[in-house]
Parts: structure tokens; sequence; C-alpha cells
């Protein structure tokens, strides 16, 4: 099973038929506990002599099986239903108000052991930073009548269910290894219903059932016992789930964390890739997003493989809500769309090692041009691909950045903050790479309110921001073309190893050639005159043009595939940023990675490179020095 079999409607399919679906939880029940403490806020006890934690406000949300119904909740399914035991006490009742709300049938919430304590994780958060945890019901023992009670409350709920998820969070919780033989017979029992497990500490145990698991749980439960800190490849990983497959008969999904998911079933395998996220993240319930997701699509009817991508969209989402168990809403879900940037063969990208070269060549080979089909468009970005007249600008916005965020207190702040603004600003610089100007923009606007050095009302908006990048990038850009007017330098000096050359070439072979930058669309078009190449484009340069919703490379490819009805194979994109390679890669087409090293303008930027792979590059080149070899991996000898 393929990512790419899924029409473009898929997405708004699921989320129609998401809300037929009845769904049921059987599992550990947990509630989610947020102190605020301000950082400044400082008193000692007068009577102990130690420090006093002063909470500002307080937080509750939904954990461990409650979180699964708060994203049933979220993603509208109609009929979900909560099946498991709260305590006699204050967070019992917060428990069951929330679950309350969330519009769960919480006549399978039982509060009938006296002893048992209602599972919380309390966390205290001193300023940004979440401290050391408190837990409550930790040491929880069932007992017999409330075991007979809760089967049979779970016998009930699956006898109305189309699929029932099981959560087993907590050692000392309701999921003991007795329980779980019982529930293995009401498995069996309702044949009719579809059951899935995601289980931290007893997965083995289960049967008859769909398992959501871990690629590291995976490795433990088949005795290969990978450590933490080692990655799980994708190959590893199909192969975990093949075997995974083999033993239980059903279906199996293995998350792999920030690198999407494996899922396999009778019917075949597929790899999902992990979406890229520029923003700050926090993974904490995104595994109970994911299968409340997947358990919501196949409750409706929908496929494994559809199942598997909403379900890591929706966990991308949920990762991107810090300081709380978030969930994803069918109109956030629709926001990212139904074909999202994916990151592409990351442990490639990160290891160049394994790169496949074609013979005699530094022309990595990430995957082969199809045979039998000819290029008839092709798409180049420019600055880094064809020109290097703005060589040097993440110069010009790393400074510019650190001052916006540090504001008035830039010359005065202490070394230690300074450098962590610095660090973030590099990241998130190398993370953009490629997009809108404006979208950097806006994504530092919240980098200032993160900091929190500039007041609120002092905050500029993203063209304000632009404004200031603008004046410093253009006077460098600008006197470089003054010396191009005067003679100074020569259009080589500023174009990547035979750029020029490759443009005339494919404009020989009669390809239509497209410029889209994400420069100002007056500033392209000058800059490709002044470089002696804008004619072999006759007119089909495109930049942005003041609009944050306009990405001006993913206009220009929409442009050319619909306008000319094309197939995905005969279009051929150059670019050394991950915007356009993901944009040709969505629509089929065939992208080549530009890992050019703006500086000597040839020869291979390793860091380029790795981005290039994740957004889904075909081939990978230093340069174009090697022409005519490329124009053969391209069959366009």
């Amino acid at each position: 099973m393929d990512i790419y079999q899924l029409d473009s409607g898929w997405l708004d399919e699921c989320l129609s038929q998401i809300p037929r679906a009845r769904v049921a939880v059987f599992g550990d029940f947990c509630l989610d506990a947020y102190w605020l403490i301000p950082a400044d806020d400082r008193e000692v006890s007068i009577e102990t002599g130690l420090p006093v934690h002063r909470v500002k406000a307080q937080r509750y949300s939904l954990g461990g099986a409650g979180n699964i119904v708060a994203n049933l909740s979220a993603l509208s399914v109609a009929a979900f239903r909560a099946v498991g035991l709260i305590g006699n006490d204050l967070f019992g009742r917060q428990m069951l108000e929330l679950l309350q709300h969330s519009g769960a049938d919480c006549t399978g919430m039982l509060a009938c052991q006296d002893d048992w304590q209602t599972l919380v994780y309390c966390k205290p958060c001193i300023g940004d930073e979440e401290s050391s945890r408190i837990d409550f019901g930790a040491f929880n023992t069932l007992a017999q009548e409330a075991a007979e009670k809760l089967i049979l409350a779970l016998d009930q709920a699956a006898s109305q269910s189309d699929i029932v998820i099981l959560n087993q969070q907590v050692p000392g919780g309701i999921s003991t290894p007795e329980m779980i033989g019982r529930i293995n017979a009401i498995i069996r029992h309702h044949s009719d219903c579809r059951f899935i497990v995601d289980s931290r500490h007893r997965p083995g145990l289960y049967t008859g059932c769909m398992l959501k698991i871990n690629a590291h749980e995976a490795s433990r439960l088949l005795g290969q016992d990978v450590p933490l800190d080692q990655p799980i490849g994708p190959a590893a990983a199909s192969e975990l789930a093949q075997q995974l497959l083999a033993r239980t008969g059903q279906a199996v999904f293995i998350t792999r964390s920030e690198n999407g998911m494996v899922a396999a079933d009778r019917a075949g395998m597929t790899d999902v890739p992990g979406i890229q996220i520029v923003s700050s993240i926090d993974t904490v319930g995104a595994g109970d997003t994911a299968l409340s997701a997947i358990a919501a699509v196949l409750g409706s009817g929908g496929s494994i493989l559809s199942a598997a991508c909403l379900a890591n969209i929706a966990a991308s989402i949920t990762v991107q809500k810090l300081q709380t168990t978030g969930t994803a809403s069918p109109a956030e879900l629709r926001a990212v769309g139904p074909s999202p940037d994916y990151v592409f063969l990351p442990e490639l990208a990160d290891d160049p090692r394994a790169a496949r070269y074609l013979d005699g060549t530094e022309i990595e080979v990430v995957r082969a041009y199809r045979a039998g089909v000819r290029i008839q468009h092709a798409v180049f970005d420019h600055d880094g691909t064809l020109s290097t007249l703005r060589q040097g600008w993440e110069g010009v916005m790393e400074p510019m950045m650190v001052k916006a965020i540090l504001g008035p207190s830039y010359g005065t702040v202490d070394a230690g903050l300074y450098q962590k603004v610095l660090a973030t600003v590099r990241r998130y610089i190398d993370k953009t790479t490629g997009i809108q100007t404006l979208s950097q923009m806006q994504g530092l606007i919240e980098l200032v309110r993160q900091f929190k050095c500039v007041p609120a009302a002092d905050i500029l908006d993203m063209h304000q921001y632009k404004r200031l990048y603008d004046r410093e990038l253009l006077a460098m850009v600008r006197g470089r073309m003054a010396k191009l007017g005067r003679g100074e330098l020569d259009v080589q000096d500023f174009q990547m190893k035979n750029a020029h050359w490759l443009l005339a070439a494919l404009h020989e072979r009669g390809v239509k050639l497209y410029l889209a930058s994400g420069t100002d669309q007056q500033d392209v078009l000058a800059e490709a005159e002044s470089l002696g190449y804008a004619r072999y484009f006759e007119g089909r340069i495109f930049g942005a043009v003041g609009d944050i919703r306009v990405e001006a490379k993913a206009v220009v490819l929409k442009k050319i595939f619909e306008e000319h009805h094309l197939s995905g194979p005969e279009v051929v994109t150059f670019g050394d940023g991950p915007v356009e390679i993901r944009q040709t890669r969505k629509r089929g087409g065939f992208a080549v990675g530009v890992a050019s090293d703006e500086i000597r303008r040839f020869g291979m930027n390793s860091s380029k490179r790795t981005r290039l792979i994740r957004a889904g590059a075909d081939l990978v080149v230093p340069d174009f020095s090697q022409l005519d070899q490329l124009l053969g991996a391209l069959r366009l000898e």
C-alpha cells in the first residue's frame, strides 16, 4: 500500500464518515493536572525554611484513556462511551465532569472500589519549564468485585460499538494479567466488533485484536529489545510489523515518533512518513491522538491506509500544542490537508554513507527517473539553485531576528539568554529555509512572544519585520548588482556552476522553463535579467506577491499541472530548498535537489543534502558541472 494511492478527496471522505462510528474506550482513565507557578515568585516558608511554590493557575485535562475520549470528541465521533474505574475523590469527580462535557456516555465509568485512587499526573510548571511530576493512583490494586463490574460494563459497551479501544497505561491499572484473560474472552464473544489495543506493559497478553504500538515496544515484544537511544529505521519497523501480523493475524500499527508510522494487515504494508514541523513540540498524548484517529476511521468503515494517514496528521497537530494533552479537530485536519509536508527517508538523509551515485559522478540517486516518460516542463527555484546574488541572506536574517526578539534589552541581556535566543534563531532559520520570507516573519512573531523581552504592544506585524529584513538584504544585493553593471564582476560570479548551460540545454530540447521564487516578483525579474538567463523562461517568471496565502512555488506547480493536463513525471523541479521539492513530490513530479555550496558556487553542502532528501528529492546534485550525466539521468541525452 502506498500513501499516493489515496486520491485528493480521501481526507474529506474520512472526516465525513467518522461521525457515524460507534467507539468504546476501556482502560486506565487518567487526569492531567497542570499547576502553573511563576518562575520569579520566590517565597520561603517561615515554619520549614523551604521554598514555597505558589500556584497562580491550575488546569485539568483528560489523560490516558481519557485523552483518547477527548480526541474522539474532537474528531466529531457521534457515539462514544467510556468504561473504567475512578476513585471517590475530588479528582474522580473532576474527571467525570470532563468526560461528560466531552459528550461521552459515562454509564461505564464506575466508582465502586472505596480504596481506589483516581489516576492523576500532576505537572508543576515553573515558568516555561515542566518540573518533576507527582502521580496519584500508582499503588492501586484492583478488587475482584470491581473487576466483575468492569467486565460486565465492557461486554455491554462492545455489544453497542463498531470498535473498542483497549488502553493499558499503568502497571497498577484495571488491565491486570488476570483481567486481560477475561478481556480476551469478551473479544472472542463479540466477533462483529473490532478491538484495538495500546498496552504499555502487557501487549503480548492480548489475543484477537489489532495492535497499536511504538517501534521500541514492538522490538521488546518480539524479544529483540532495541535500546531506546538507537533509532529503528523503516525497513526494521516493517519487519517488526510483518512479524507481529504473522503472530496475531490482526492489523498492526507501529508508530515511529517524528518519523511517522508503519501499518500492516493482510492486504499489505504501508510506510507513512513523518510530517515536517517547524515549531516547538510537546509529544505528550500524541500516541492517544493517533490511536483515536485510527479507531474512528476503522469504526466508520475506512481502510488501514487512510486510518494510518489520518492518525499521522492528527498526531502532528497535537504535538504542536504545548503544556497540554491536545486534540485535533476536523477543521485543523483540513487546514493541514490531504498531502502534508512529509519527511522522506530521514535515515538516508542523516547518513551520507548510505548514498548511491551514478557511476563516476557526484549525482546521488534516491529514486531513478522512470523510463518511457519524457520531461516537458522544468521548474527552477532561483536563489541557491541558479543565482548566488543573495548568498549570505542567513547572515542578514540572523542578527535581525535576534534584535527583534530581545528588543530594548539587546545590548544589556545576559550571555545565557543571548546564546539561547541565538541558538533558537539558527534552528528556526535552518528549518524554514526555502519558504516565503513573510512566512518566516510570521514565525518570528511567535518567537518574540515566546521570549517575552518585547512588550506585547511593541511587537510588529510580519510585514513590518519583513521590511526591516529586506532593507538590509536588498542593500547587499543591490551592491552586488551595481558591481555587475559597472563590469567589476561577471555574471558567472553569481551563478551556480554550469547553471546557464543547463538552462540552454533544456531550452534547446524543447523543455518549457519556469522560474519560481519566494523573492518578491519585481526583484526576481530584475535579478534574472541581470544574470542573463531571463530569456530562457519566455516570461514564465514568478515571485512572491506580498500575500502569505500565495506561495509562488506552489502556484507555479499547480498552474503547470492543471493548465497542461500533465502526468507527474513530465515535470522536473530543480531546487535547493524543501518547499519546491515537497510541492513537486505531492504532484507526482520528479525532484532534483541542488545541494549547493553558494560561497564557492560548486561542490556539496551537506546540510542542504539532508534537508532536500527529507523533503523528497529524487536526485541530489552539488551543482551542474556534470551536465551530460545529469541530462542522461533525466533521459534527455
